[in-house]
């Protein structure tokens, strides 16, 4: 990552009570109106360290938050899994209802053509019933052998 970019999105927040004259005033001496450079160096890197744990503070706080967040989205997890699992178990016994079903449906469809079947049958042996029934009217029943040719004629 180019510097100029990390510098745009790490900045470092000061607080607003952060100058270098303060800095300065705090490490001065009544004998010596400025600062000595060693008590400057120590107060600057004082005050930098002061500003790493404020920032370090506020990192841990922002982490704090998302801990919790974390959390919260884990237990909705856990709950939504549970739902699930009730889901799936839910599916396996409308399948297993659903497989009932079928067997139930096809065996309807075998007894329904067996039906048909029969009542094709009965119809069959109805009609045949009916032409054994024909009575022929005004003939003797008696005739027998050749005699019933010349009486047909």
């Amino acid at each position: 990552m180019p510097r100029a970019r990390w510098r745009a999105t790490h900045r470092v927040s000061r607080p607003a009570s952060f100058s270098f004259r303060k800095l300065c005033a705090v490490t001065t001496t009544e004998e010596h109106p400025l600062p000595s450079p060693s008590n400057m160096v120590n107060a600057t890197q004082s005050a930098i360290m002061d500003l790493i744990l404020q920032e370090i503070s506020a990192e841990g706080r922002k982490l704090e938050g998302m801990d919790s967040a974390m959390a919260s989205l884990m237990a909705k997890t856990k709950s939504m899994r549970l739902d699930i699992a009730g889901f799936q178990t839910q599916v396996t016994g409308l399948d297993q209802q659903v497989t009932s079903v079928e067997t139930h449906i096809a065996s309807w469809v075998d007894r329904d053509q067996e039906l048909l079947y029969l009542s094709s049958r009965v119809i069959d042996l109805d009609d045949r019933s009916h032409r054994n029934n024909v009575r022929f009217l005004g003939f003797l029943e008696n005739i027998q052998g050749a005699d019933r040719h010349s009486y047909l004629r």
